[in-house]
């Protein structure tokens, strides 16, 4: 099964109130922070707590349990894989700050020193097996963007990238507008290379605004803008924020309805032995019957229901 992470929700390590309130969510991905939400003099304790707190059963509405360390810069990422490695519930280690490979080949020397048995089988997409622990990638300034290509090969531990617009903001000396104009470069440049490097996600800037009408507003409008660069997750800092937002990276209805369509008439010409065909006086060539699959794929790895979907068009004949 694909990987899913629409919601990628943040969780201060530091704050037992809301490690216990984690687990009543139904999210995609929780990642239990031990960087920016965590103050210099908590880290210690936060890190055993987080610890403890993962030797828990998974809970039943979250599909992946992730961690961000602090920094390698930092010099506190090795404590803090230490601690977290230990936990026989941990899916995905966040490493923030990554501006070369190096960061990531430490990062992967430490895991697999402490967990030899979780290493990626290289004849196995990461994408499909379960068993691996896997690395997301934040980046965070202009040093780290120039280097794209070079850290999206650096490990085969990494199952994505994360673009962390504020620390780029304040790398390059630009304010955050509400158009996010400023950032259109990076967020493209981002997308781009995991796709070209076939990385599973990648996962858009937070939206600070999440309270009222027009807190949601701003959210849902923000994540159409990023699914429309090639995004297809976001991070949360609040957890009134999921639910939105795993519908709007999730297929629609309508989506599901087009694509459905597109793949039963795909089927049903190839087998009469046609090439081309139109639908709604539409011609579809490969690359659309490509997309509609695609979204058939991602709708059901989203729980999507996509067997009403089929069930109504199961008759149509292409044109």
């Amino acid at each position: 099964m694909s990987i899913v992470r629409r919601a990628l929700l943040y969780v201060p390590s530091s704050s037992q109130k809301m490690l216990d309130k984690s687990r009543t969510l139904n999210v995609d991905c929780i990642a239990y922070d031990l960087e920016d939400s965590v103050t210099p003099t908590k880290k210690p304790e936060a890190r055993k707590a987080i610890a403890k707190f993962l030797h828990q059963p998974k809970a039943a509405g979250i599909r992946e349990i992730a961690v961000r360390i602090n920094a390698v810069e930092s010099g506190l990422a090795l404590d803090d894989l230490n601690e977290v490695l230990k936990a026989p519930n941990i899916d995905t280690i966040v490493v923030p700050k990554v501006n070369s490979v190096s960061d990531l080949h430490f990062v992967t020397d430490v895991i697999r020193h402490t967990l030899p048995t979780r290493h990626p089988n290289p004849s196995i997409s990461i994408s499909s097996d379960p068993s691996p622990i896997k690395i997301l990638a934040l980046i965070e300034s202009a040093k780290g963007l120039s280097d794209l290509s070079s850290i999206c090969k650096a490990t085969p531990y990494l199952s994505g990238l994360i673009f962390a617009a504020e620390d780029f903001a304040l790398d390059l000396s630009i304010t955050r507008t509400p158009s996010l104009s400023e950032f259109l470069y990076a967020r493209s440049a981002i997308a781009t290379a995991c796709r070209a490097h076939n990385l599973p996600s990648t996962i858009d800037l937070v939206c600070t605004s999440y309270k009222g009408d027009a807190g949601q507003r701003t959210l849902e409008d923000e994540c159409l803008g990023g699914k429309g660069l090639g995004f297809n997750g976001k991070q949360l800092i609040h957890p009134d924020q999921v639910e939105i937002t795993q519908r709007a990276f999730a297929p629609s209805e309508e989506e599901i309805a087009w694509a459905v369509r597109i793949v039963i008439g795909a089927q049903k010409a190839d087998d009469q032995g046609r090439g081309a065909w139109t639908l709604d006086g539409k011609m579809i060539d490969a690359p659309v019957v490509g997309k509609a699959r695609s979204v058939v794929n991602r709708a059901e790895a989203c729980g999507c229901d996509v067997t009403a979907a089929k069930e109504k068009w199961k008759d149509q004949e292409p044109e």
